[in-house]
């Protein structure tokens, strides 16, 4: 872990871990200044700071016993892949039972295992051998809502005086006869009384539903099926905590946290400000500023930190943090204190909001959002997300729709060469595409059966992992799978790329490699170069004394681009070139710094000598 302690070490080791690389500059205070400290190369060997994690849909990842739905043994028996890949640990979305209105995460037990995926003791075997295969177990953790099948809630629903009347947040609402009411307030009227306010579900509706039994509204930012939690009741607090002990202690690495920043609300429960227009959903857009993001959420994620650092092992949180910008993001790592989340989440770079009309694919905004998390951050780990189980592939999102590959090969490189922590979902090594339902009748996914067809789900993202152009694709031995294997399967699958040296899925094995390999990548400072230039992303990995400094160069137009990688204020004096990897042949002889011509959408990465 690294602590505020950590800022002075880093200053003492500047002059042996650079020598004459990089020229540090003493603040007053003798600290080191931020951009200078993202410059200095760091010897710390805490799993995580250099892990690369791997998202995998149990559902989807691999069926081993041929119902069509994957299981927890199918994901043990990938673990070969896993490691040949170089996949250092596993987050595994909910495997818990669940009643699967939102696919596991509506948990109705959050301490056994769906019998859909399998047994505790399949639990058990996976995080067995994910040990000796050096690939560590991180369970998907849903702490914002429960399923309404849960106990808890069955109970809280049931009265008024039970003893769990206050582990979910409840309200009596107001009188349909109250003045200042909204129009949308008094659609969902229930025996004289409305919502207390104008809250709105994500998946669509409003977020209070009426429980006759308590004669009160509970508030759901989710489904209705998906009850918040009182995170303001203690009692509330130690059960999730004693919950996530009870895997702690069966030896997961740690947790990814879902929907972490919606654990509190609005004590005084104000309308929140419109936006105008409607949603998918046809919903009111709302800023979602009584809703999202409280300050509170912070006392609860440092006592969490504080709980898991009690076991061995470096356990880490992960944090599904989306942020509007990174001074925001720095507040979930603790700011200078270092102690709240090991990993939040940073979805500014890896989902990019482009203005209409223009390319995602923008060099500058990812050199600006790249720099921001390696120097505002008060010297924590970053951590780069360009896929998910809810959202479009980065394949979909990025390309142009003629250098589909290029481009992909571009995002891995961005990814696997930075100073950041890696995250991708399964199927983004071999460029699955998204494959949205073309009808109604197809979606499985509740949003997008409710948001026809503004709002066509999440389904696409999910689809079943494409291993070989066999039957099923591999996945299952059932014709009829959860949801229907792509067409691309023929051609975009494991086996096929594993035996074509240009592929996508071979480019990420060697990304990989080098990364553990090469001391630069894989302890090596970052310093942004030619921040001009507005079609080329590059910058210099610096290396630790007696190893080579290591270039990386990513066009992002359609044109040829010629650039010169002025390396002067870096301290870096080497002025040639070797090319460890490019994804195109033409760079592989190149040996100079000066008058690079990178093709179209071209990676190149190389080491100055």
């Amino acid at each position: 872990m690294r602590f505020l302690s950590s800022l002075a070490v880093a200053a003492c080791l500047v002059s042996a871990s650079l020598g004459a690389q990089i020229a540090h500059k003493a603040l007053p205070n003798g600290a080191v200044s931020p951009d200078k400290l993202a410059a200095t190369p760091s010897h710390d060997e805490t799993w995580w700071k250099h892990a690369f994690v791997y998202e995998i849909y149990p559902r989807s990842f691999q069926d081993s016993n041929g119902d069509g739905i994957g299981d927890l043994n199918g994901i043990t028996q990938r673990l070969d892949y896993l490691q040949k890949l170089g996949v250092d640990a596993i987050w595994i979305a909910p495997m818990f039972p669940s009643p699967q209105v939102d696919f596991g995460y509506d948990v109705s037990d959050y301490v056994a295992v769906d019998p859909q995926y399998g047994t505790m003791a399949d639990m058990g075997k996976l995080i067995a051998q994910g040990k000796a295969h050096n690939v560590r177990i991180v369970l998907d953790f849903v702490l914002n809502h429960t399923s309404d099948k849960h106990q808890w809630f069955l109970e809280s629903a049931a009265s008024r005086t039970n003893p769990k009347a206050d582990w979910y947040v409840w309200n009596d609402g107001l009188p349909v006869s109250t003045s200042g009411l909204t129009d949308y307030q008094k659609k969902y009227e229930h025996e004289g009384m409305v919502p207390p306010n104008n809250w709105v579900s994500v998946f669509g509706g409003s977020a209070w539903e009426w429980v006759p039994a308590r004669k009160q509204f509970y508030y759901h930012k989710f489904y209705k099926q998906q009850p918040d939690l009182n995170w303001r009741n203690p009692a509330v607090e130690k059960a999730m905590f004693d919950s996530m002990g009870f895997w702690l202690d069966k030896g997961v690495a740690g947790f990814r946290l879902d929907a972490v920043p919606t654990l509190f609300e609005d004590t005084k429960l104000r309308n929140e400000p419109e936006k105008g227009g409607l949603n998918a959903q046809g919903d009111p857009n709302l800023n979602t500023i009584y809703t999202d993001n409280l300050p509170e959420v912070h006392g609860v994620i440092r006592r969490m930190r504080a709980m898991v650092s009690k076991y061995p092992g470096d356990r880490v949180l992960i944090g599904e943090t989306y942020l509007p910008n990174t001074v925001e993001l720095d507040k979930w790592y603790g700011g200078a204190q270092h102690n709240e989340l090991q990993l939040p989440m940073d979805m500014l770079v890896g989902f990019p909001r482009p203005k209409k009309g223009t390319s995602p694919l923008n060099a500058a905004v990812f050199r600006q959002y790249i720099s921001e998390v390696e120097t505002q951050i008060h010297g924590s780990q970053p951590l780069l997300v360009f896929d998910n189980h809810d959202n479009v592939r980065s394949i979909d999102r990025f390309t142009d729709g003629k250098h589909t590959n290029q481009i992909a090969k571009l995002i891995a490189t961005m990814l696997f060469t930075t100073r950041a922590t890696a995250m991708s979902y399964y199927g983004a090594e071999i460029g699955m595409p998204t494959t949205t339902p073309a009808r109604k009748e197809d979606v499985k996914d509740p949003i997008g059966i409710t948001g026809w067809p503004k709002e066509k789900g999440r389904d696409g993202e999910r689809t079943p992992m494409q291993w070989t152009p066999g039957p099923q694709a591999g996945f299952s031995t059932n014709s009829n799978t959860w949801l229907p294997i792509p067409k691309s399967y023929k051609k975009i699958n494991v086996q096929t790329e594993t035996g074509a040296p240009d592929s996508l899925l071979n480019w990420y094995m060697q990304l990989l490699a080098l990364r553990r390999s090469n001391a630069a990548l894989h302890e090596g400072g970052i310093v942004m170069l030619n921040k001009d230039n507005a079609d080329v992303l590059s910058y210099v990995r610096t290396a630790p004394a007696g190893s080579a400094p290591v270039v990386i160069a990513v066009n992002m137009s359609a044109q040829p681009r010629t650039i010169t990688l002025d390396l002067s204020g870096t301290g870096i004096t080497g002025q040639t070139a070797k090319t460890l990897m490019t994804s195109d042949p033409s760079l592989q002889p190149v040996t100079s710094l000066t008058n690079v011509v990178l093709p179209p959408y071209t990676s190149w990465i190389a080491s100055v000598q």
